[in-house]
């Protein structure tokens, strides 16, 4: 089989990309053609080059219906590489005027930004490094340096395609590349800023962990051991800003992709109405004692908690055109109820520092302004600080994953009242504007005082009513 050359090359490739852009990429070509293999980057460690390399770069893609399961091959990598075994391969890849577009995955911390502002955080130690080094160590590091590249060997920029849960994606990569490529060199930075583009997305498909167990029964299913499958719900929806170099991209129309001129509405819809709900479901139901979104749901409680979440965030969002929220919040819950999802919320609960200002905050924000109610989405944000506090509500140590959770616990930690807790955690700035910090003090504070007194469980039941 003659795979298509490389026209991507896509920078973090987990699991998402994996079962979502992989996915469209090979629609696009089955459809219109087109040179647009992808070679994949590991920005950390070699283990999915690894278990990719053993099926030569193909994968199943698992559909995790409520009636069974669908297994397809995915036959659209040509390579993956590993940035830090030898950057100078993945700049090189980058550099080639093959590439037409450099998509990423690389989750939000991955930007090296400060999640209040949107802005390059400097002190970050990848992008110290990088302001040192010509070989890169952040996603931010690579794009610059192989711009870089491409400028001094007079090829046109890649289309810098991000395809992360940020609001507003586009225009934070191209803030942070633009950032950094200014400190390195002012005439790189005007370059990308005349000739870049970087389209904003939207990107929507539930990628729970792939375990052991799964790999063992793909495995027996398909014939092909080990290898690197991704699991995925039926429902995928990717809204893409028409914005790329020389209009160079693969037919993701054809593939179902929406092609459109500007995203925001799909992407404010989304952040707000799904991730937020996430969110909030997965600290809140950690704390309960429910490992998955779909037992968190099917819990009554929290089914009745979702939806009253959806009642205050849904006046905080503009829909897109055509799209009925009440009719969108429904699709929803039936996605979180789907029991073939085994998406834990200790992987949704995973970089919450990063996350919440955009999932919770925002709509927050919107309703203050606004004069309209904030309980359950104050509820959200105290589960989370109780969450980063490091201990459950039985005493067990909560293994925290997150860039700053030695700070938060420290920080938490420190106090010993409820309310001493909340005014800490509201001081992180890294996180709370301070303007919203101080609106937040009395509703967290109260939210607060109900699960540190209630629980997590009796806490929701309390504000439902």
């Amino acid at each position: 089989m003659t795979l298509p050359a490389s026209g991507i090359v896509h920078l973090g490739l987990g699991a998402f990309f994996r079962a979502f852009g992989c996915v469209y990429v090979a629609d696009a070509m089955a459809a219109s053609g087109g040179d647009w293999g992808i070679i994949g980057v590991s920005l950390r460690n070699p283990a999915t080059r690894d278990a990719l390399r053993s099926n030569n770069w193909s994968y199943a893609s698992v559909t995790l219906a409520p009636t069974g399961e669908n297994i397809r091959e995915i036959n659209v990598l040509n390579d993956v590489l590993v940035a830090p075994e030898d950057p100078g391969k993945v700049l090189d890849a980058m550099a080639d005027p093959a590439i037409k577009i450099v998509s990423l995955t690389v989750t939000e911390k991955g930007y090296c930004h400060n999640p209040a502002s949107g802005t390059l955080n400097p002190e970050h130690p990848d992008i110290q490094a990088d302001l040192n080094n010509s070989l890169p160590v952040s996603a931010p590091g690579f794009l610059v340096r192989a711009l870089q590249m491409r400028h001094a060997a007079g090829h046109p920029p890649f289309t810098v395609l991000t395809c992360d849960n940020l609001p507003d994606n586009g225009q934070l990569v191209r803030a942070v590349v633009l950032d950094l490529a200014r400190q390195i060199d002012p005439d790189l930075a005007d370059w990308i800023a005349a000739h870049g583009r970087f389209p904003s997305t939207m990107v929507d498909r539930i990628t729970p962990a792939t375990t052991q167990g799964d790999i063992d029964r793909i495995a027996a299913r398909t014939g092909k051991p080990g290898g690197a499958p991704v699991l995925h719900e039926p429902f995928s929806q990717w809204a893409i800003e028409d914005n790329f170099v020389n209009g160079a991209r693969p037919d993701l129309a054809a593939a179902g992709a929406e092609m459109v001129e500007d995203v925001s509405a799909h992407e404010q819809m989304k952040l707000r109405m799904l991730n937020g709900t996430h969110s909030a479901l997965a600290y809140s139901g950690y704390l309960a004692g429910h490992d998955t979104i779909a037992a968190t749901v099917a819990d009554p409680v929290f089914a009745r908690f979702v939806h009253r979440l959806w009642a205050e965030i849904m006046p905080a969002v503009t829909p897109p055109d055509g799209v009925d929220l009440a009719a969108y919040a429904d699709a929803l819950f039936d996605r979180y109820a789907n029991p073939a999802i085994q998406h834990r919320t200790w992987q949704i609960a995973m970089d919450g520092s990063q996350k919440l200002p955009q999932r919770l905050l925002g709509t927050i924000a919107d309703n203050i302004t606004a004069g309209r109610a904030i309980e359950a989405l104050s509820l959200g944000v105290a589960a989370w600080m109780r969450y980063v506090g490091g201990v459950d509500e039985a005493g067990e140590f909560i293994d925290v994953r997150d860039p700053m959770a030695t700070h938060l616990f420290d920080v938490a930690s420190a106090q010993e009242s409820v309310e001493d807790k909340v005014v800490a955690l509201l001081s992180v700035e890294e996180v709370f504007p301070l303007e919203l910090a101080s609106q937040l003090r009395t509703p967290v504070t109260e939210a607060a005082w109900r699960l540190w007194t209630l629980g997590a469980r009796k806490a929701l039941e309390e504000i439902n009513g």
